[in-house]
Formats: C-alpha cells, sequence, structure tokens
C-alpha cells in the first residue's frame, strides 16, 4: 500500500467495442473543439470512407491521373461499340453513316459533360473522390461480416467514391440522349437504308448498355486494375483482323480509301491510350518514348503479310510435293 500510495488511478473513459469488418465505421455525430462523438459501428455515408481508426471521413480528394484514364475508357466503351455497330448495319451507306457516328459522338460527349456537372460538387467539372487503395475497396459487399456467425452487420458503401457509380449515371444519360437524338436523325438521313435496317444500331445499344452496366456492376474493380491491357490486346487484334478482312497486304492498300486511314489512326490512338494507361507517365523521360511503338504492330503486319497470305502458303505446300 504504501508503495501505490503516490500512484493515481487513470480517469474513466469511454471504451467503444471493436468496430469489426474491413469496412465498418463509426461516423462522426459532432465535434465539440478537439471532441468528437462517434455513432455506433456501420455503414459508412455515401462520399464517406473508413480510416485507420475505423471513423467515417469524408471523401476530400480528387481523382489521380490513372482514375480519369479508367473513367476515359468507360466512356470510350459505348462510343466505341455505337460507332461499330452502326458501320456493321450502315454497309456501304459512308454518308448516313458519318453522320451517325457524328451523332454518336456527340451523344457520349454529352453525357459525360452531365455526369461531371451533377456529381459532387455539382455544377462543376472536378469530382471529389476516395482513393482507391486495393481491389476490394470495389466489393465492400463481400466483406461484411458477421460477429455471432448469425447476424450480419451491413458495411456496405462506395469505398472508392464516385469511380464506381458515375460509370452508372453516364450510361443513363448515354441512353437517353440517344433515344432522344439518333432515332429523328436515321429517319432522316438513312433513307438509303431499308426500314428493317434504319434502326439496327439503335436496337443493338439497347442490348450492350445492359450489358456494359453488368459487367461494371461485377467486374469494375478488375477493370480498373487490367484496363490498359484490355485495351492493348483488344486493338491489337482488332487491327489485325480489320486488315486481314479488307485485304490490306502493302502501304498502296492503304491509301486506297480514306476510311482504311481513318480505321488505322483510330487504332493508334487506342495503343497510345493503353500505354500511358500502363505507364502512367510518371517518368516522362522514361515513358514518352514508348509512344513510338505506336505503329510497331501495324508496320509488322504489312512488312509480313505477303509472307502469310494463304493462297501463297498453299501453292508454295502444292509445288514442294
Amino acid at each position: 500500500e504504501a508503495g501505490n500510495a503516490g500512484c493515481t488511478l487513470p480517469a474513466a473513459v469511454d471504451i467503444h467495442p471493436a468496430c469489426l469488418g474491413l469496412y465498418c465505421g463509426r461516423t462522426v455525430l459532432s465535434v465539440n473543439g478537439s471532441v468528437e462523438t462517434y455513432g455506433d459501428c456501420g455503414v459508412c455515408p455515401r462520399g464517406q470512407r473508413t480510416d485507420e481508426n475505423k471513423i467515417c471521413r469524408e471523401c476530400t480528394g480528387s481523382p489521380d491521373r490513372y482514375d480519369w484514364l479508367y473513367l476515359g475508357f468507360m466512356a470510350m466503351l459505348p462510343l466505341v461499340l455505337h460507332w461499330f455497330f452502326i458501320e456493321w448495319y450502315s454497309g456501304k451507306k459512308s454518308s448516313s453513316a458519318l453522320l451517325q457516328h457524328l451523332t454518336a459522338l456527340l451523344e457520349c460527349s454529352l453525357a459525360a459533360l452531365l455526369t461531371l456537372l451533377v456529381s459532387d460538387p455539382a455544377g462543376s467539372l472536378r469530382l471529389r473522390s476516395c482513393r482507391v487503395k486495393k481491389l476490394s475497396d470495389w466489393y465492400t459487399m463481400l466483406y461484411n461480416p458477421s460477429p455471432d456467425y448469425i447476424t450480419t452487420v451491413h458495411c456496405t458503401h462506395e469505398a472508392v467514391y464516385p469511380l464506381y457509380t458515375i460509370v452508372f449515371i453516364y450510361y443513363a444519360f448515354c441512353l437517353m440522349l440517344m433515344m432522344l437524338l439518333r432515332p429523328l436523325l436515321v429517319k432522316k438521313i438513312a433513307c438509303g437504308l431499308g426500314k428493317s435496317d434504319r434502326f439496327k444500331s439503335i436496337y443493338a445499344a439497347l442490348y450492350f448498355f445492359p450489358i456494359l452496366t453488368v459487367l461494371q456492376a461485377v467486374g469494375g474493380g478488375l477493370l480498373y486494375y487490367a484496363f490498359p491491357y484490355i485495351i492493348l490486346v483488344l486493338s491489337l487484334v482488332t487491327l489485325a483482323v480489320y486488315m486481314s478482312a479488307s485485304e490490306v497486304e502493302s502501304f498502296k492498300d492503304l491509301l486506297v480509301r480514306k476510311k482504311r486511314l481513318v480505321v488505322l489512326f483510330s487504332h493508334w490512338l487506342l495503343h497510345a491510350y493503353g500505354i500511358i494507361s500502363i505507364s502512367k507517365l510518371d517518368k516522362l523521360e522514361q515513358d514518352l518514348p514508348l509512344l513510338a511503338l505506336v505503329p510497331a504492330p501495324a508496320l509488322f503486319y504489312l512488312l509480313t503479310a505477303k509472307y502469310t497470305e494463304p493462297s501463297r502458303i498453299l501453292s508454295e505446300g502444292g509445288n514442294g510435293h
């Protein structure tokens, strides 16, 4: 007792029970000077995510370069699909196809602008966002804890705010603008097409928009990390298929039709976008020279196409026997 005479007991403190779950947190109810009062452990409100102390904090950051590149990729998907199906169903009616291409570009551009304006902060082209830290941030619904293995504490919220939901808003605007603008345009300019062919590109969009929505809902996080490589692979494959289908075997074949040059330059832009997304241009002196590789696949195809022509291979095989 004599040894404890000079000791003072610590003041009683209100200790909250542990906040379980990877994404469960306590909301800040009130702030009195430097003292904060917290609520019960649960889901964080929209626009907030938990910090290292399991406290829900408002997202005050802005998307970094890679986030913007991801949003640009998701914005390009419906535009590229629009252009593909317009070209597919317009046949040789290039004049009507061109106007539809421009209309699709206008629709997606307006949809992107409206999406940014309605997102927080409203009326601005800036975005307030949370930082993406790991893949699980995209799938918080998979990390709801069950403390007693019976009752589940639901803590599902958008930890990557607003990168997940903003894509759905953009697709909704794209679909709305398409239904407002495209039917009127197609009805006036596509007179050369049959009645059944006029609206096929629009019908195709009514199929691929739900598919894109499900793709974002299920695979948004995977796309976030894989989209640069998806761009490179798809652009290489589609360029090879197009040049093979168009029977392009030399530089002269490219110059015969302007449309082939447009397709080639479009693929080059996609190549450049993929390379920039992978490198993030963090070190300009190292990353910018990589853009010199953009024409390499097309040049390789043109230089080797004459050696891989099926008829030539068959004839040489026949001569060998």
